[in-house]
């Protein structure tokens, strides 16, 4: 790897951890905090929906870098993504749902503004460790972040019992991020990936079955937002509690991220078969109010999302061309996303009516993944 592409691969990985301090120690505790404002499960629900807006932005965000082919426009679209996380420090000025969601939706639109073409720039400057370690350490990184977060803001509420004085805080790791990515973009102003001409043919086969198969898996992963209103609505934990059991989930996130990201290099495909067992796994956990459950569901659940964080973007970068990455990965987020706001919308509704109903949908959902999954496997022969 050249000088400058290490430099910007470490500074982006410095960018996630403090981007991921301030909307993950948000994410944390956004479900307990609308259960403490009175608000009903349902608008919790819509938090996960408010996903799809992101994902809607990383549509957008792929077409205008795959038409313009410019790199001044890729990072243009980066530092606008990140600019967008002051929206989460701004929650503490606010008490109503529909400015509460405003401000989810402005700082979700921004992620999906940045997604795409910060992956690029991520498979470009990892091409000399191979993607999967890359990927790895880039979410190693994120997931300590992650981690610091929800930490962050357990200490804000157990030494001052304030959501807003907590959410308020958070400006500060916004700052230190666009510091890192000012960094990132004068050591590596020039991307690769963007000059490259691109490959005319069909969407191959085993792209349509992976991006189908990931959907399926995101259809029954439960948003953590919900996780959290069930935590606090169950009275098994305190709030700082609850923020702690996000960290835990991080933890173990950012412990699978590398192993994980190794592992992918040398058998492919097949190290996506642990996810929606883990997910089936998760659920059944939920079902029992207790503590002791309660962080085997956190670190389940930070399992399935270091593997979706890790060897999904990975393996998408080995699936298609350079030119073309930046359009895959939005179209790949947007299935994904889709997936996952109507699997929150579907989970915060049975959770309201029944929890056997619940537990159906999340098993049928990633049985279905799980099938296809060995079907891709046998197709591509990794």
């Amino acid at each position: 790897m050249r000088k400058s592409a290490i430099i910007a691969f470490l500074s982006l990985g410095m960018v996630s951890l403090f981007a991921d301090i301030c909307y993950e120690g948000m994410r944390s505790v956004i479900g307990s905090y609308m259960e403490f404002l009175g608000f009903s499960v349902i608008f919790t629900g819509l938090v996960g929906a408010a996903e799809f807006v992101g994902y809607l932005a990383r549509v957008g965000s792929g077409l205008l870098a795959t038409v313009l082919k410019s790199s001044k426009v890729y990072w243009g679209l980066i530092f606008v993504g990140y600019l967008t996380n002051f929206a989460v420090p701004a929650l503490a000025l606010v008490n109503r749902w529909d400015l509460i969601m405003l401000l989810i939706l402005v700082e979700r639109f921004g992620k999906g503004l940045r997604s795409p073409v910060r992956d690029v720039v991520l498979a470009e400057v990892t091409e000399g460790v191979g993607k999967g370690k890359g990927f790895g350490i880039h979410e190693f990184l994120d997931q300590l972040g992650a981690f610091a977060g929800p930490l962050f803001v357990a200490w804000a509420l157990l030494s001052t019992n304030s959501y807003s004085y907590a959410y308020s805080m958070l400006a500060i790791p916004v700052l230190v991020s666009l510091v890192f990515l000012t960094l990132a973009f004068v050591s590596y102003p020039q991307i690769r990936s963007v000059n490259k001409a691109a490959v005319r043919g069909n969407v191959p086969r085993n792209l349509m079955l992976y991006m189908f198969a990931s959907s399926l898996i995101f259809l029954g992963f439960i948003h953590w937002s919900i996780i959290s209103y069930h935590f606090r609505a169950s009275n098994a934990l305190l709030d700082y509690q609850i923020a702690l059991a996000y960290s835990i989930a991080m933890v173990v996130d950012a412990a699978v991220a590398i192993p994980i990201g190794v592992f992918y290099d040398k058998v492919g495909l097949k190290s996506l078969l642990p996810t929606p067992l883990a997910i089936m796994l998760l659920v059944i956990a939920l079902t029992f109010s207790t503590p002791l459950t309660f962080i085997f569901t956190a670190i389940l659940w930070g399992f399935a999302m270091s593997i979706y964080e890790t060897v999904m973007r990975a393996a998408l970068a080995d699936l298609v061309e350079p030119s073309s990455r930046a359009l895959a990965y939005s179209i790949f987020n947007v299935a994904t996303g889709i997936s996952w706001m109507l699997g929150s919308i579907v989970v915060a509704y049975l959770y309201s009516i029944s929890w056997h109903l619940l537990l159906g949908f999340v098993f049928i959902a990633e049985g279905a993944s799980l099938i296809l999954l060995i079907q891709l496997i046998k197709s591509s022969g990794r």
